[in-house]
């Protein structure tokens, strides 16, 4: 009885599911969703079950990046071959150099006006660094002292390497002299006129001594440019002859002294005539010493 109600209940339970299916719609279920919801399910029984484990954390490092070197090449030597270092130049291999067989001055332009700077010595060398457009004079480190630079002279010198090639520089102004100049005899000369006594006539000039010298003889001559004769007079000390009454001689011309002097004597008269005289007074006797010269023309 009681199996036969159940099972009459549940036939009925079937027939109204039947109706009802008939009027509501019908609703596929998602076939991922099935999928994911299994997936859960397995998942869950998984960590029921399994032993908790602390978490790693894994920190992202940059990619490195690798450059590639190539690598030497491999030299391979045979019994017989060997390997030497090539010479590291210096600057003394380019640089021309220069000795002398005679010591030398240096000095600071080419030539004997300009002051001395140093010497280049025998067995010493120095570096060139340039000459003159005649290659008679060089540039050169100076020897004694090394920062410093001068001018040698070529003549005595022997040079090594490019010599050639070195530029050719200016050489600096010449320098202004400052000697003290040397004081020198010195006289003034000009014409006096012309004197006679009888049938003799003599020109006649005044000389007046400008140096610090004593003059103590002469040369005193005359030409007659109208008859074309010339008279010389080579005396010691000075004389002056005033016509036919008086002569007075003095044996030196002192400095800054004043004297007439008389020339030699003519044959005819000088008067109107245009004559040249020339005088050279001397510091020693017999026209020696330091001699001096003056001309002048004159018509007496």
């Amino acid at each position: 009885m009681t199996a036969r109600y159940a099972k009459v209940q549940l036939l009925i339970v079937l027939l109204m599911a039947a109706s009802l299916a008939c009027e509501l719609p019908v609703t596929i279920p998602n076939s991922n969703a099935i999928r994911t919801a299994a997936a859960e399910t397995v998942i869950a029984g998984f960590t029921q079950s399994a032993i908790p484990v602390s978490p790693t954390v894994l920190i992202p490092t940059a990619t490195p990046t690798f450059t590639s070197t190539p690598e030497p090449p491999t030299i391979t030597l045979t019994p017989s071959q060997t390997v030497t270092a090539s010479p590291i130049p210096t600057s003394t291999s380019f640089t021309p150099l220069i000795s002398v067989s005679v010591p030398t001055n240096c000095r600071i332009g080419p030539g004997r006006v300009y002051p001395l700077q140093g010497a280049l010595l025998v067995g010493e060398t120095a570096e060139v660094f340039g000459r003159t457009d005649t290659n008679e004079y060089w540039y050169i480190r100076n020897p004694d002292k090394p920062n410093e630079f001068c001018w040698v002279w070529g003549k005595y010198a022997t040079l090594t390497g490019p010599f050639m090639a070195l530029p050719i520089f200016t050489p600096p102004p010449t320098p202004t002299p400052t000697f003290t100049p040397t004081p020198s005899p010195s006289f003034d000369l000009k014409a006096a006129g012309m004197d006679s006594c009888g049938g003799s006539w003599w020109a006649e000039v005044e000389v007046k001594n400008t140096s610090l010298f004593v003059f103590k003889s002469m040369e005193y001559t005359v030409l007659d440019k109208v008859t074309d004769v010339e008279k010389a007079l080579l005396v010691n000390g000075f004389t002056n002859k005033d016509g036919c009454s008086s002569t007075v001689i003095n044996d030196s011309l002192a400095p800054n002294s004043s004297f007439v002097i008389s020339s030699a004597v003519f044959d005819a008269t000088l008067q109107n005539h245009p004559l040249r005289v020339e005088v050279t007074l001397c510091t020693e006797l017999n026209q020696n010493g330091v001699c001096v010269s003056k001309k002048i023309n004159f018509t007496p």
